[in-house]
Order: C-alpha cells, then sequence, then structure tokens
C-alpha cells in the first residue's frame, strides 16, 4: 500500500514520531483480540444453555431454573470481571520492561488466553448428566471457573492493550486516527465470528431441530407403537403419546447438545490459533514512545488519580448507563433469530445490518470530532440511536414490512455503535493527558483499565438481559415454542431505547474539547522543557 496514502490516513509525519506500519500492527492485534473476545463474549451463554442444556425446561441449578443461573453467572462474573480492571491498571502503570509497560503484555498473554478460551469449549461435560440431574451442579461450577480464569487472563491482555495507543503518541489526532482503524480491525474481527458461527451451528444443527408440527406428524407415524404401549402397559393413549413424545425429544436435544459442543469446540481452536500470531505481530511491530520513567505507583495511588480525573469518570458513568444499548447484538440478538424468526443463521443477518452505520461512522469520526467535537458527536449520535430504537419499538416484528423498517433500523443504529466504539477510546486517551495537565502523572493503565471495564459492564448487561429474555418469553427450546414472543422484543429493545438516552446525560459535563487537549499537552512538553 502507498506510504503517502498511509500518512494521510493515521496523519502520521514519514521518520517522525508513530508510523503507519505501527498502526496497522496495533490494528492487527486487535483484530486478533477480537476472534477470542466475541466467540466468548457472544457464545459462551449459548454453549451453555443450549450445548450444555442448562436452558433447557426442568434443569435447576439449587432451587431456581438453569437459565436463570446462567444469567446470573454472565452477570457476576462479568462485573467481577470489571472491577479487577483497575488492578490490572494499576499494574500495567508500576510495569517497566526493556519493551516498555503495555506491549510485553501482548508477547505474554497470548497462549494463556489461547489455552483458557479452549479449555471454556472443551466439549468433555455431559449434556445428558445436565439434563437428568446427575451432574448438573458439578458441570455448572466448573464452566463458572474456568470462565471467571477466562475473564481474569484476558483482563490482563486487554487493559494494556487499549493503553499501549497512548504510548504511541500524544497527538490526539494521529491517536484518534489510529483508533478508528483499529476498532475497524476490531469490527470486522467480532463480525467474521458473529456471521460465521450461527451460520455454522445452525446449518450442522438444523436436523435436530423438531417444531410441533413435526412432532404431530411423528405421532402419526408411530400411532401403531403408541397403541402397543397402552395394549402393554395399561396406560391411557394419551399418557403414551406423551411418554413417546418426551423419549423423542429428549434423545434428539441431547443430539443436538452433543453436535454443537462439537461445534462450538473446533470453532474456538480455529479462532485462537488464527488469533495468537495477531498478538505476537502487535508487539514486535509497536513502539511505546510515552511512558512515565518515575517510581512505579501503588494501586491506591492510583485510585486516588482515578478519582482526581473527573472527565473520565464521566466517561465511566456513561458507558455504565448505556450497557443495554446494543443487548440485540448479543446473546439476545441469537435467541431471538433461533427461536422467534426460526432461523439461527439470521443471527449474521442482524449483526451483519449494523456494520454498514458502522463502518460509515467510524469514517466520519475525525471529520466530527473535528467539526463537532467528539463530546458533542457522542452525545448527538447516541440520541438519535435512542429515537431509532423507540421507532422499532411501536413498529414491531410481526409482518414482513415491519421487519424491513426493523432492518433499517438496525442499519442506522449503526452509527452510534460506530462512533462509540471509536470515541469513546480517544476520549479517554484525552483523559490521560488531562491527568498528567492535572497532576503530573499519565496513569495509562488506570484510565484505559475504565474503558475494559465499561466494555465488560456492556457484556455483562447483555449477556443477562439475552438469558432472562430467554426465561421471560417461555421458551422451549426443545419444541422451538416461545410462549410470549413479545416479551423478548419489549426486553431487547426497551432496554436498548432507556440505555441511549441514559449514557448521553453525563456527557453534558464532559469539558475536553480538541483545543483544551492540545493546550495541555503542549503546556506539558512546557513543563518538562523547564526540569
Amino acid at each position: 500500500m502507498n506510504s503517502s496514502f498511509l500518512h494521510k490516513l493515521f496523519g502520521t509525519t514519514p521518520g517522525k514520531g508513530v508510523q503507519p506500519g505501527e498502526a496497522i500492527a496495533y490494528s492487527v492485534a486487535g483484530f486478533g483480540q477480537n476472534f477470542i473476545c466475541t466467540i466468548i463474549g457472544s457464545y459462551i451463554t449459548v454453549f451453555m444453555t443450549d450445548a450444555l442444556l442448562f436452558g433447557a425446561e426442568g434443569v435447576q441449578i439449587g432451587h431456581i431454573s438453569g437459565a436463570v443461573a446462567v444469567a446470573i453467572l454472565m452477570l457476576a462474573a462479568r462485573v467481577f470481571d470489571a472491577f479487577n480492571d483497575p488492578i490490572m491498571g494499576s499494574v500495567v502503570d508500576k510495569t517497566r520492561t526493556k519493551w516498555g509497560k503495555c506491549r510485553p503484555y501482548l508477547k505474554w498473554m497470548a497462549i494463556p488466553i489461547a489455552i483458557s478460551t479452549i479449555l471454556c469449549f472443551l466439549p468433555v461435560f455431559s449434556a445428558e448428566s445436565v439434563y437428568d440431574g446427575s451432574k448438573t451442579t458439578q458441570t455448572f461450577v466448573t464452566i463458572a471457573v474456568l470462565y471467571v480464569v477466562w475473564s481474569v487472563l484476558y483482563t490482563i491482555a486487554d487493559v494494556p492493550y487499549w493503553g499501549l495507543s497512548t504510548c504511541l503518541t500524544n497527538d490526539t489526532t494521529v491517536r484518534g486516527n489510529i483508533l478508528t482503524v483499529a476498532r475497524m480491525f476490531c469490527t470486522v474481527g467480532a463480525g467474521i465470528v458473529t456471521v460465521f458461527v450461527p451460520m455454522i451451528t445452525g446449518a450442522v444443527t438444523a436436523k435436530f431441530k423438531y417444531t410441533v408440527d413435526d412432532i404431530a406428524a411423528i405421532m402419526q407415524d408411530k400411532a401403531e407403537a403408541i397403541a402397543n404401549m397402552v395394549a402393554n402397559q395399561g396406560i391411557t393413549a394419551q399418557e403414551a403419546a406423551n411418554t413417546f413424545v418426551g423419549t423423542v425429544i429428549k434423545g434428539q436435544e441431547i443430539a443436538n447438545a452433543d453436535t454443537l459442543k462439537i461445534v462450538y469446540f473446533i470453532c474456538a481452536v480455529v479462532l485462537v490459533v488464527s488469533a495468537i500470531p495477531m498478538f505476537f505481530y502487535g508487539f514486535k511491530n509497536t513502539k511505546e514512545r510515552f511512558t512515565s520513567d518515575d517510581n512505579p505507583p501503588s494501586f491506591g495511588h492510583n485510585l486516588k488519580l482515578l478519582f482526581r480525573n473527573k472527565e473520565l469518570l464521566l466517561i465511566v458513568l456513561s458507558g455504565v448507563l448505556g450497557g443495554a444499548r446494543m443487548v440485540y447484538s448479543y446473546t439476545g440478538g441469537l435467541y431471538f433469530a433461533k427461536y422467534i424468526l426460526q432461523n439461527e443463521g439470521l443471527y449474521g443477518v442482524i449483526t451483519l445490518l449494523v456494520v454498514p452505520g458502522g463502518l460509515v461512522a467510524s469514517l466520519l469520526v475525525p471529520w466530527m470530532s473535528k467539526k463537532f467535537t467528539k463530546k458533542w458527536s457522542y452525545i448527538v449520535v447516541h440520541l438519535f440511536g435512542g429515537v431509532v430504537m423507540a421507532i422499532m419499538y411501536f413498529v414491531g416484528y410481526d409482518a414482513p414490512w415491519k421487519i424491513a423498517i426493523c432492518a433499517v433500523g438496525l442499519v442506522l443504529l449503526g452509527i452510534p455503535q460506530g462512533v462509540n466504539n471509536i470515541i469513546t477510546y480517544a476520549m479517554i486517551g484525552d483523559t490521560v493527558d488531562y491527568l498528567e495537565w492535572k497532576t503530573g502523572e499519565r496513569g495509562e493503565g488506570i484510565c484505559f483499565a475504565m474503558q475494559t471495564l465499561i466494555n465488560k459492564i456492556g457484556m455483562a448487561v447483555g449477556a443477562f438481559i439475552g438469558v432472562m429474555a430467554l426465561s421471560i418469553a417461555q421458551i422451549d427450546t426443545k419444541t422451538y415454542t416461545v410462549g410470549n414472543a413479545d416479551a423478548l422484543w419489549n426486553v431487547l429493545i426497551l432496554s436498548g431505547v432507556i440505555s441511549m438516552f441514559a449514557c448521553a446525560v453525563p456527557m453534558f459535563f464532559y469539558t475536553i474539547t480538541e483545543k483544551r487537549q492540545r493546550e495541555m499537552v503542549a503546556e506539558i512538553e512546557a513543563r518538562k522543557a523547564k526540569k
């Protein structure tokens, strides 16, 4: 690719400071990282409910249903992991190596993350033992521990990865451009997983999906066998039919689950093997330029720095309030496609519809930031997203023309999603400069730990709402029947409407503009020159 084009794309200067090759290497690492993040974030929940049958009717963990137990696990584990992020941020800020403070984690953590990801999808757990209750709790606890371990290991790589962006350059425009490209790579990486995995699982398990009509046809075909059961066992025809139906459905559900386990495991292995070289490529081809050589701060000191960074805290509050804005793209969206639309592969279409708007918005972020500032770009697109989701809610989904309107809505929702994916990282980068201007300390690790905290809370909320919606909608995973389809729709869309509007509110109080950031950097450089 032409070097002059790349310099123009990233806003870099030939031979001075960060170079395009580093920006591309940084983006490639994010591409691979999202292979791993997405296979876990989007499918570990479905692996538990559908492949291990915790979502099957009658499965209990203690006194609660298996589906609710999975929902609680997803929420609790992610919230626990999110609050590990400040600790990891402090560890990053204390790190001192010949490679820098952020880069080495790309090298150190690639293999541990890969191994833990594969362990989460090991096809050794028995779906039948979960179904019949013999090893339900034991299997649940094992998966829960593996998932928590994965979350901690992923945090150890994720926090320094995003912190690295502030170590590459302190130019807010160049950093914004790098993050724009990196987030696009991340989006494509996540998109590949969300599109192709459900297509594969849906195609491979299609033969196991029995509808009510299928079961009725089987009963008619097996009428003679049912009559024999009545004659030989002294039971009523209805009792014989119910027994036969239960046997047929249980066999099919377990066969479906066993197949799903293998498919998810293979997908995880392929994605992990593909991602590992990308981590090492990102490590080898980047360079840290802006890090502190002062004595490493303590965790307590870093927490004090965090609470002195009021601009960052506003971003965190906004991110927490926005945790449900993309529920449709997590587990809930997959359940909607699988059980309401009766086509698991359509989940890929749902995620793909968001991509065009997201890509256009991503490309426009540098222009929007310059024209309107990051703050107002963020606020306006989320208010717009709330309006779009409100329209989708009132339109509904129970007619082809309504589905078409909602499809357009998903395309438009790509705009706030694309802008959010980039601008929040860029704004947090600016708060690192703000913190250094205010206190003399940069704190990249603790600051970018807040971004990963936001992401994890969003994933936790998305998984929790999605699995709870499965229960609220009274979905029978055996026959693919839905007791209350409107409940699933209401949960997915209304939660998004509220979250879109709510996340915009804190940003009205955010004060860093592009002009102010440049003034702060200039003042920082002037202070350093006087030393």
